[in-house]
C-alpha cells in the first residue's frame, strides 16, 4: 500500500473480554464519521472484530485509513501471537501481515462501492446538500462528547473535518496569557505533507478573534473559525483547501466549531474538577508513611466517585506524645461536604492526640466538634486507637464508634472480634466512649475496614454475611500486612462483578 491515506483514525485498546466489542464500536464510529454505511459498515465491523480476536495478552492499536476508493484496517501489536494469523472469514479486497520495527501489523482492505479516488473538494461539493450531513454532524457531536481529555479534543476535531471539509486542519488553543495561540494539533489528508505545512504555519501568528475569516496562505485558501463556548474564546480551527470554500462548507465548519468548542470547554472543566478533587483528596490523607517500631502495616484506599471524587472514607497513622495513633473512618456521603467533616476529624484527632488526650477522650471531643457544625454536620463512624511497642509485641487501646468490627488474626488461623460496638459520631451529644485494650503478639494481625468492604453486595448477599470477612482474613496467615490488605481488596473486588458504588479503605496492623 504505497498511496497516502486521505484520513486516518486510531485508538489503543486493552486485551481481554472487552477488546472485540470495543474494536467493533470504534470501527462503527469511524465508518459513521466517514459516511460509510450499509454492507461495508457491517463488513468493516466484522473484520476489525476478527483481527482483535487474535491478539495476545497485551495492548494493541487499531488504525483505520481512508484511501478514497477503499478503507484499510490495521491492528498493530508488539508481540506476535502463536500460530499462523487467520484470514478474515468474510471476503475482503486483500489482507496480509507486515512488520514495522518491532511491531507486527495485521491488516485488511475493503473496497468502497462506486468510489473512484475522489478528491476532497469533489467529495464535499457532491455531498454538501445531502441529508446525510445531518447525520454527519450528529456523529461528530458523539465523537467529540466521547472524550473528556482536553488534549484529545483538538485531534478529534481535525480528524473529523479532514478530508470531509478540507485538505488539512490546524487547531489552535488559547494560552493563559495574552499573545499568539499555540498550535495544538495539525492534520493533513496527505500525511507526508504535514511537516512542510507545519513550517508554513510556524511563520504565521494566529490571533484570538471572534470572527470567521478567510485568508490566503501560499496555495491554500484558509478558513479560520473561532472556537467559542460560554462566552470564552478557547482557540481557532483553521481549514485549508486549494479552492474556494463553498457557502455550505463554511456553515458546516461553523457548526462543527461550535460543537467542538463546547466539548473542549467541558473537557477543560472536567479536568480542572478532577485536579481539584485529587488535590483535596491528597490533603486528607497522611502526608507520609511513618516507621513504627515493631509494626508492619498496610493500607488500601479507593474512592468510588468519578474522576477520583473526594471520598468519605479516610485513614491515618501518626506519632502522638508517647505512642503511635491510628484511625480509619467513614463519613456519610462523598464530595466537598463529606471532605469538610473528613478534614475536621483528621486534624482534630492529630491535634488532641499530640496534646496527650487518650483515644476515648479524643472521640468525645470530636463528637462535640462535629455536632457544632450544625446543618453541615455528617455522621461519622470511626475506629481510633493507639499503639505502644513492648517486648512481647504491641499494646493497643482502641475505640470503635459505630464502625464495622475490627478483627484479629492469630498465627494459627483463629480470627476473633476485638472491639466493642459504641455510638457513631455526630448523633448524641451526651455519649461517653470507653477504650478496649488488647495485646498483639508477634505475628498477630489487626484488620479494620470500612463498609465499602463489609457491605459489598452481590445480589441479595453482602460480603460479610455469615462472617465472610473473617473467613477471608483466616486465609491470610503468614502474609505481610501489605499482602493482607491487598488480599482483602481483591476479595472484595471479586465478590461482585459490578464496580463498587462505595468508597473503600482497609487498614492492616501486624506485630513484627
Amino acid at each position: 500500500m504505497t498511496a497516502s491515506p486521505h484520513a486516518l483514525l486510531a485508538a489503543t485498546f486493552a486485551p481481554g473480554e472487552t477488546a472485540v466489542p470495543a474494536t467493533r464500536r470504534f470501527t462503527r464510529e469511524v465508518m459513521t464519521a466517514w459516511a460509510v454505511a450499509g454492507a461495508v459498515l457491517t463488513v468493516a465491523e466484522q473484520v476489525a472484530g476478527e483481527l482483535a480476536g487474535q491478539v495476545v495478552d497485551e495492548p494493541f492499536e487499531v488504525i483505520w485509513k481512508h484511501f478514497g476508493d477503499g478503507v484499510q484496517v490495521e491492528l498493530r501489536q508488539r508481540t506476535a501471537p502463536h500460530g499462523d494469523p487467520k484470514a478474515p472469514s468474510i471476503e475482503v479486497e486483500e489482507w496480509g501481515i507486515t512488520f514495522a520495527g518491532d511491531s507486527r501489523v495485521h491488516w485488511a482492505r475493503l473496497t468502497l462501492p462506486g468510489s473512484a479516488d475522489r478528491t476532497t473538494p469533489e467529495w464535499a461539493e457532491e455531498s454538501a446538500h445531502g441529508p446525510h450531513w445531518l447525520g454527519f454532524l450528529a456523529d461528530a457531536s458523539d465523537l467529540l462528547a466521547g472524550t473528556l481529555d482536553p488534549d484529545m479534543v483538538p485531534a478529534i476535531i481535525a480528524q473529523i473535518v479532514v478530508p470531509r471539509l478540507s485538505g488539512w486542519c490546524a487547531v489552535y488553543t488559547a494560552g493563559t496569557l495574552a499573545g499568539p495561540m499555540r498550535l495544538a494539533y495539525l492534520w493533513h489528508a496527505d500525511e507526508a505533507r504535514i511537516d512542510g505545512l507545519r513550517e508554513q504555519l510556524g511563520q504565521v501568528s494566529v490571533a484570538d478573534t471572534q470572527v470567521t475569516t478567510t485568508v490566503q496562505l501560499a496555495d491554500w485558501q484558509v478558513l479560520a473559525v473561532p472556537l467559542t463556548a460560554r462566552g470564552r474564546g478557547l482557540g481557532m480551527m483553521c481549514l485549508g483547501r486549494t479552492d474556494r470554500f463553498p457557502d455550505d462548507v463554511v456553515r458546516f465548519a461553523a457548526d462543527i466549531a461550535r460543537r467542538a468548542a463546547l466539548a473542549m470547554d467541558n473537557a477543560r472543566l472536567y479536568a480542572e474538577q478532577a485536579a481539584a478533587n485529587r488535590a483535596l483528596q491528597r490533603s486528607l490523607l497522611p502526608p507520609n508513611e511513618p516507621e513504627v517500631p515493631g509494626l508492619d502495616y498496610g493500607v488500601v484506599y479507593e474512592p468510588a466517585g468519578e474522576v477520583n471524587e473526594v471520598g468519605g472514607d479516610f485513614y491515618d497513622l501518626f506519632a502522638a506524645e508517647d505512642s503511635w495513633r491510628f484511625a480509619i473512618g467513614d463519613v456519610c456521603g462523598t464530595g466537598p461536604e463529606a471532605a469538610a467533616v473528613t478534614g475536621l476529624a483528621r486534624h482534630t484527632l492529630r491535634l488532641l492526640a499530640r496534646e496527650g488526650y487518650g483515644v476515648a477522650a479524643v472521640l468525645g471531643r470530636l463528637n462535640q466538634a462535629i455536632l457544632e457544625e450544625g446543618e453541615r454536620a455528617r455522621f461519622l463512624t470511626l475506629i481510633h486507637g493507639d499503639i505502644t511497642p513492648v517486648e512481647t509485641g504491641l499494646e493497643v487501646r482502641l475505640v470503635s464508634a459505630g464502625h464495622p468490627e475490627a478483627l484479629r488474626l492469630k498465627p494459627n488461623g483463629v480470627v476473633e472480634t476485638v472491639t466493642t460496638p459504641q455510638s457513631l459520631l455526630g448523633v448524641f451529644p451526651e455519649v461517653v466512649f470507653e477504650a478496649d485494650t488488647l495485646h498483639l503478639d508477634h505475628g498477630d494481625v489487626l484488620l479494620a475496614v470500612t463498609d465499602g468492604v463489609t457491605e459489598r453486595r452481590n445480589g441479595g448477599r453482602l460480603l460479610d454475611d455469615e462472617g465472610g470477612l473473617a473467613r477471608m482474613l483466616a486465609e491470610c496467615v503468614g502474609l505481610s500486612a501489605r499482602a493482607v490488605a491487598e488480599r482483602i481488596r481483591r476479595g472484595a473486588e471479586d465478590f461482585a462483578p459490578e464496580p463498587s458504588a462505595d468508597d473503600l479503605a482497609i487498614l492492616v496492623l501486624r506485630a513484627r
